[in-house]
């Protein structure tokens, strides 16, 4: 069963551009008031101008997430502004330059764990306490379906790394209709993905969405779970 999530608010990491601003798009057009994250705010004029005319509220916060005082500061800020944080989108991510696996530095699985990983348990930690006394909320963690290339390990283990916490996160919050799930968006054609993606960006939607709208199915609500964003797409359910 999916939810009407209308007037629910969302803060989605990295929401400039990329898989962020389509899915702070989706959001928007199902009635969700945002908090959009990005690095700096003059950042996301793109994704502000997409959304002036969807009839929601927006607010924006900026922080680097290599850094955990900016990171606390921007995570208040986002709660203060919404009046309280419904949904949590973990987009943001690095990725490091391909290198072979035996010449990676160690500073880049630094600079991966701190970003991909470790920023995202600072934000859960945050505000999964408080979505549960509220008694509702959905933590969507963007992870990848990234394998077989060691060039690029120091992201993917990180990846890994999120999906085992999400899962660990999930049962954590079991019975307290807080649910935490992943979302793999597909290899899209973003900064990240580079140029020879297979997928557009757009096709991201309106699989990314479904992780927010979930309800009960029978006798309980998935969690723990990963959706493959490209299995839904050209999807219509409006």
């Amino acid at each position: 069963m999916t939810l009407d999530i209308r007037g629910k608010w969302a803060l989605v990491t990295g929401a400039s551009r990329g898989v962020g601003q389509q899915i702070a798009l989706g959001l928007a057009e199902l009635g969700v008031n945002l908090v959009l994250h990005s690095s700096n705010k003059d950042n996301q004029s793109s994704t502000r101008s997409l959304l002036k005319d969807l009839g929601v509220q927006v607010h924006s916060v900026e922080g680097l997430l290599d850094n955990p005082a900016a990171i606390n500061a921007f995570i208040e800020e986002a709660e203060s502004l919404s009046g309280g944080i419904d949904i949590l989108y973990n987009n943001a991510a690095t990725m490091t330059p391909e290198t072979p696996l035996f010449e990676t530095p160690q500073s880049d699985y630094e600079k991966s764990f701190q970003v991909n990983l470790y920023a995202v348990i600072q934000i859960c930690g945050y505000f999964a306490p408080k979505m549960a006394s509220r008694g509702w909320g959905r933590i969507i963690n963007v992870s990848s379906g990234i394998r077989d290339q060691p060039n690029l390990n120091a992201y993917s283990i990180t990846k890994a790394a999120l999906d085992k916490y999400t899962r660990e996160l999930a049962v954590e919050l079991d019975g307290k209709d807080v649910l935490a799930n992943m979302v793999d968006p597909g290899w899209c054609r973003t900064d990240l993905g580079g140029p020879d993606a297979f997928n557009d960006v757009s096709t991201v939607l309106p699989g990314a969405l479904i992780p927010a709208m979930l309800g009960k199915q029978g006798d309980e609500a998935p969690k723990g779970m990963m959706f493959a964003a490209q299995n839904f797409a050209g999807i219509k359910w409006q």
